[in-house]
């Protein structure tokens, strides 16, 4: 089952990235991308992308220049120095485990990021591989040992992203390194969308067009902030960091030739093909 280019864009522009939203909602939408040969950040704007310079984070201007979405190859839309994922964060994901009493974090490497449309490769001797779709934060300054009420101001945004796991290794491994942390285990994107109220979308996961997982992104145990605040006071978030938020429900083991999709009102769908 391959993924054109031309259904990749559609599936997008179907949900209109900003899913179930207002026509006059205050959300904008970041993509980085590239396009003949050049990468770029801009806003995207109905089935095109308006370029801007000055960074994701910086003062930013638009450039004048446009690009048709299906003209561009998306990538992961920021550039984290590290990225951090939270486990246990829903009632409907911990079975017969008690709920943690502050947030469970771990660190996936750099080299686990993948981009919107790329594909997700079953590493050798991997058996039990499974999607873990997420929220994922995406911070916009520097935080350092912020308090809960102050954490939202940190937050740039938010995207859609996939905790790959090889469930076999995360039991049986002392550390998550490969379980969690393999090669293309953390896709992200396809946009980062600001200024959206999180708590009224719905998380969603497909696999091959089938619904496996669907929650409320309010019934995270432990919010945005929460995650924040916690996390800086141990480790300093950078600009452009990523924070997945954890997975709810059950998951089950992909195989290659799937395709999954993770899809956030207001933010879009995340679609990758699973390769061995």
């Amino acid at each position: 089952m391959e993924i054109s280019r031309r259904d990749f864009c559609s599936g997008l522009a179907a949900t209109g990235i900003g899913l179930r939203q207002s026509a006059g909602d205050k959300v904008v939408r970041y993509l980085r991308y590239e396009h003949r040969g050049k990468i770029s950040y801009g806003v995207l704007d109905g089935d095109s992308i308006r370029e801007t310079r000055g960074g994701l984070f910086g003062a930013r201007t638009e450039t004048g220049a446009k690009a048709k979405l299906a003209d561009v190859k998306l990538l992961w839309p920021c550039e984290p120095t590290k990225v951090l994922a939270v486990g246990l964060n829903y009632k409907s994901h911990l079975g017969d485990r008690p709920a943690p009493e502050k947030p469970e974090l771990f660190f996936k490497p750099l080299t686990s990021l993948q981009n919107p449309d790329g594909e997700i490769v079953i590493p050798p001797g991997a058996k039990n591989v499974h999607y873990e779709g997420e929220m994922v934060i995406v911070i916009g300054k520097k935080a350092k040992q912020v308090s809960r009420e102050r954490a939202a101001d940190y937050i740039f945004g938010y995207t859609c992203g996939n905790d790959v796991s090889e469930r076999d290794w995360q039991r049986g491994d002392l550390q998550w390194w490969r379980a969690k942390g393999s090669d293309t285990f953390a896709p992200l994107g396809p946009v980062i969308a600001t200024g959206l109220d999180y708590r009224k979308s719905r998380l969603q996961t497909r696999v091959n067009g089938a619904v496996k997982q669907s929650q409320l992104l309010s019934d995270l145990l432990f919010d945005a902030p929460t995650i924040i605040s916690f996390a800086s006071q141990y480790v300093t978030l950078e600009r452009g960091d990523v924070i997945y938020t954890g997975t709810p429900g059950a998951t089950s083991a992909m195989k290659p030739g799937d395709v999954v999709e993770i899809e956030i009102d207001g933010i879009g769908v995340l679609k990758n093909k699973v390769t061995g």
